[in-house]
């Protein structure tokens, strides 16, 4: 919830000050899906289905990165803003990683 709430407040931010209306919205859509796909992940039916969202969420947080790293070589994030956001999405993803593989081996 805090990394998708951080993705709210940068688009935002890069809404408002930035004027940037496109990449900033592709960030914000897979920012913010990395949890929700983890909320689905904790109300699923089946170790399967718990799997298939936990690699969705996996899959969406890489794109995260791809958005992160695109906005700031084009100068649109500084480079502390990227260096912060992309530890925090580079933990994140070791996470889903960790969840994933230890997952998929009980199943």
């Amino acid at each position: 919830m805090r990394f998708a709430i951080r993705m709210v407040r940068l688009y935002q931010y890069m809404k408002t000050e930035q004027k940037e209306y496109v990449l900033s919205r592709q960030l914000l859509r897979s920012g913010t899906s990395i949890g929700a796909n983890v909320a689905e992940a904790e109300a699923a039916i089946t170790r399967r289905d718990f799997l298939n969202k936990m690699y969705i969420a996996f899959k969406e947080c890489s794109e995260t990165l791809y958005w992160l790293e695109l906005l700031h070589r084009t100068d649109y994030l500084t480079a502390p803003q990227y260096q912060s956001l992309k530890t925090d999405c580079i933990e994140l993803r070791r996470i889903l990683s960790s969840i994933t593989k230890t997952t998929r081996d009980t199943v």
